[in-house]
């Protein structure tokens, strides 16, 4: 089993930039494709981009692409997420996630994740 624990977020005026790492503890994150979700209030959790186990093959949900970029440095088990140009339309609970699936590019259905963090809260303001 693996845990995963985000941080980095917080309040960012519009056109600012933030890093979200994801650190994950128990197993070797390199076993895992890796998702970055996201949830806005009201809304449901959607798909923002992944990675496979290796670092490469980047997928990003079409409005995004450009502005995230993932990342992720197994020696550290840590992915990331580097959010630029950031909107406030882009105000939301950012999950990272671990799935042991490894077709590529890495699935963007949530469903098929087995580990979740906590959460981080993104906040951009106008």
């Amino acid at each position: 089993q693996v845990q995963l624990v985000e941080s980095g977020g917080g309040l960012v005026q519009a056109g600012g930039s933030l890093r979200l790492s994801c650190a994950a503890s128990g197993r070797t994150l390199s076993n895992y494709g890796m998702g970055w979700f996201r949830q806005a209030p009201g809304k449901e959790r959607e798909f923002v981009a992944t990675i496979s186990r290796s670092g490469g093959s980047p997928y990003y949900a079409d409005s995004l692409k450009g502005r995230f970029t993932i990342s992720r440095d197994n020696a550290k088990n840590t992915v990331y997420l580097q959010m630029n140009s950031l909107k406030p339309e882009d105000t939301a609970v950012y999950y990272c996630a671990a799935t042991t699936l490894t077709t590529l590019p890495i699935t963007t259905n949530s469903r098929q994740y087995e580990y979740w963090g906590q959460g981080t809260q993104v906040t951009v303001s106008p």
